[in-house]
C-alpha cells in the first residue's frame, strides 16, 4: 500500500495524544478526550487543514489497550481508514535505544514505526459483533471462576489448621458460592446459545472442538484469539501466539543453549491448550502412544507435553483448512492400486 500519511495514536481512558507523519516529517499533533464527538471533530479540523487527507493514504497505529481502544478503531474503521493494532512491547523494543516517555512522545515513536514498519505490518481486521459477545462472556465467566477461587482455596486450606474457623467462614460464603455456581452455568448456556445462533461460529466451533483433548472452553477461546481464524491464520502462528512454539538460543560457538518456548505469548490460550494437552494424553489412542514413547526414549515430560500442545494446534488448523471434522481413527484412501 502507498500510504502518505501515518497517524500514530497513544490511547489512554481519558484522552488520545495523536501525531500525524507525512511520510517521515511530523505535521501534527494533538491531545483529545477519549469520545467519539472530539474525535469527528478532529477529523473535521482535518480535512481543512490538509486538502489531500483521504482514508486511502492513511495508516493508523495504536497499541492494545482493550476497551479503551473501542471509540478510536469504531471511528476509524467507519472513515475506512487502515489501521494497525500493534502489541505495546513489540513498538517499545523496535525503537532503539530510548530515554524518558510521556503520552505525547509515544504517539510520536508509534508514528515513526508505522512509517517504518509499514511493509511488514498487519492490518487490522475488526471482528463480527457476534465476537465481541463471545468474548464479553468469556471473561465474564474468567472472572467468575477467579471470584470463586478467591472464596474457596483459602477455606479448603484452612480446613486443615482451623476447623471451627473454616466451617464458621464457609457458612457465611455458602450463599455467595451458590449465587456464583449459578451465574456460572448462565454464562456457559449463553455462550452455547450465541454459537449456534451463528451458522459459520457454529462449524469452527463444532470442528475445533472435535480434537481429541479439546473441550468447549478452549475451542471458544481459540476462535475469539483468532477471530475465526482470520488474523491468525496458521498453525505456526498460532502456536508461536499460545507460547508452545520453542526457538533456538544460541551464539558463536560457545553459547549454545536448548530451544525454549518464549514467556512472551497469551498465558489463558497456553494454560487452556495444557489443559487440553493433559486431556488428550489421558485417552488411549496416538497421542498417549506418543506420550509414553517420547518419555522411554528420555524426553522431560514438560517437552513431550509442549509437542502434544503443538500437535493439537495443528490438528484445530488442519481440520479447519479441510473443513472437516477431527477423525480418531482416519485412514487414508489410496490413490492408486
Amino acid at each position: 500500500m502507498n500510504w502518505k500519511y501515518f497517524i500514530g495514536i497513544d490511547v489512554s481512558k481519558l484522552t488520545l495524544d495523536i501525531c500525524i507523519n507525512q511520510g517521515k516529517e511530523k505535521i501534527f499533533s494533538r491531545s483529545v478526550e477519549n469520545r467519539p464527538k472530539a474525535l469527528e471533530q478532529l477529523w473535521n479540523e482535518l480535512l481543512k487543514k490538509i486538502p489531500d487527507f483521504i482514508p486511502a493514504e492513511i495508516l493508523c497505529c495504536c497499541e492494545h489497550t482493550g476497551i479503551y481502544n473501542e471509540h478510536l478503531l469504531c471511528f476509524l474503521n467507519n472513515k475506512k481508514v487502515a489501521i494497525c493494532l500493534e502489541n505495546a512491547t513489540h513498538i517499545k523494543f523496535s525503537g532503539g535505544l530510548t530515554r524518558g516517555k510521556n503520552d505525547k512522545v509515544d504517539a510520536e515513536r508509534i508514528a515513526n514505526y508505522a512509517y517504518k514498519e509499514r511493509e511488514s505490518l498487519r492490518l487490522w481486521e475488526p471482528p463480527r459483533e457476534i465476537i465481541k459477545t463471545l468474548k464479553h462472556l468469556s471473561v465474564l465467566r474468567v472472572r467468575l471462576l477467579n471470584v470463586r477461587k478467591a472464596l474457596v482455596v483459602p477455606l479448603e486450606e484452612m480446613k486443615r489448621f482451623q476447623k471451627d474457623a473454616a466451617k464458621m467462614m464457609h457458612s457465611h460464603t455458602q450463599a455467595t458460592l451458590k449465587s456464583i455456581e449459578k451465574d456460572l452455568a448462565a454464562v456457559d448456556i449463553k455462550i452455547l446459545e450465541v454459537i449456534k445462533k451463528d451458522e459459520t461460529l457454529n462449524r469452527l466451533f463444532s470442528i475445533t472442538k472435535s480434537v481429541t483433548g479439546v473441550g468447549k472452553v478452549t475451542a471458544v477461546e481459540i476462535l475469539i484469539t483468532t477471530n475465526e481464524f482470520k488474523n491468525i491464520k496458521t498453525a505456526q502462528q498460532y502456536a508461536c501466539y499460545a507460547g508452545v512454539a520453542p526457538f533456538e538460543h544460541s551464539s558463536g560457538t560457545s553459547i549454545k543453549n536448548k530451544p525454549r518456548v518464549s514467556h512472551k505469548a497469551n498465558k489463558r490460550v497456553k494454560t487452556l491448550l495444557h489443559m487440553a494437552a493433559m486431556a488428550s494424553i489421558k485417552q488411549s489412542g496416538e497421542m498417549r502412544d506418543y506420550m509414553l514413547r517420547k518419555l522411554e526414549q528420555g524426553k522431560s515430560k514438560m517437552s513431550v507435553l509442549n509437542a502434544v500442545r503443538n500437535k493439537i494446534i495443528h490438528r484445530i488448523y488442519s481440520c479447519v483448512m479441510n473443513e472437516r471434522k477431527y477423525e480418531k481413527n482416519y485412514k487414508k484412501t489410496l490413490l492408486y492400486p
